[in-house]
């Protein structure tokens, strides 16, 4: 007996309740995952181009059909080609322990005070900036190419770091819990065709590791001292203090 004949038949045992809770969570972590980026609206094109071939079974259209059957021949295919950014980054946090992050209250390592504070002050003077908040993946390959730091993470010493004129303030900053390990790094651009990525390469930069890992980039825009943030490959506009504060809260936990 099938699943599809015990749902009919009311012999619905604990085993398959289990099996649709494990297929829900799988289903909003992909969901939750591709949320608000450009492959979501890839997913809705290839369910659309999936469901074809059983509409036209389901009407008798053999020439559709036909084509229909090779496109889900090769769907498998172009998911994993179109979709390997989000593969990455679902392979890694598996490598992550998921019962804390489900269950457990998170605290985070990161001083948010500091990270505000600096933020305010190099915003309110135009100063661009990208610091990196490391997740749980390692950054270790971009620490190699740049300036080995590690000092106690500080509101005074990003500013000082990012003051045009100093020899490591065109470069990102990687902050690894309550510490700065890097400055001067240099990070992969998105390939992203989006056109609001057109005002700075700080902006590109914190969006393309974004897409290769689990880290949290904050911007800072030298023209009109917005504040950014780039997380899971999507970019958050026009942050204000408040707001900056609740995303790092969300995303590391509470500061202990």
């Amino acid at each position: 007996m099938n699943w599809y004949d015990r749902i009919l038949s009311l012999q619905f045992t604990w085993r398959d309740a289990v099996d649709v809770l494990i297929v829900s969570i799988v289903i909003y972590n992909i969901l939750a995952l591709i949320r608000g980026t450009r492959a979501m609206q890839v997913s809705i094109g290839l369910v659309v181009l999936g469901s074809s071939f059983f509409v036209a079974r389901a009407f008798d259209l053999p020439a559709l059909e036909a084509i229909s059957r090779q496109i889900l021949f090769y769907l498998p295919f172009a998911v994993i080609v179109l979709f390997q950014a989000e593969i990455r980054r679902a392979l890694a946090r598996m490598g992550g322990n998921p019962l804390v992050a489900l269950f457990g209250r998170r605290h985070s390592a990161i001083p948010f005070d500091e990270i505000i504070g600096a933020c305010d002050v190099l915003a309110s003077k135009l100063i661009g900036a990208l610091i990196v908040l490391e997740g749980s993946q390692t950054l270790r390959a971009y620490e190699e190419s740049s300036q080995h730091i590690d000092a106690l993470l500080s509101t005074e010493l990003l500013i000082a770091i990012f003051t045009p004129g100093g020899p490591l303030h065109d470069g990102a900053v990687i902050v690894r819990r309550d510490r700065i390990v890097a400055a001067g790094a240099f990070l992969p651009l998105t390939s992203s065709a989006d056109a609001r990525l057109g005002h700075g390469t700080r902006h590109r930069a914190a969006l393309g590791l974004s897409e290769e890992s689990d880290a949290l980039m904050i911007v800072i825009s030298e023209e009109n001292g917005s504040i950014a943030v780039a997380a899971d490959g999507a970019l958050h506009e026009n942050l204000d203090r408040e707001a900056l504060r609740r995303v790092l809260t969300q995303r590391f936990g509470v500061w202990r």
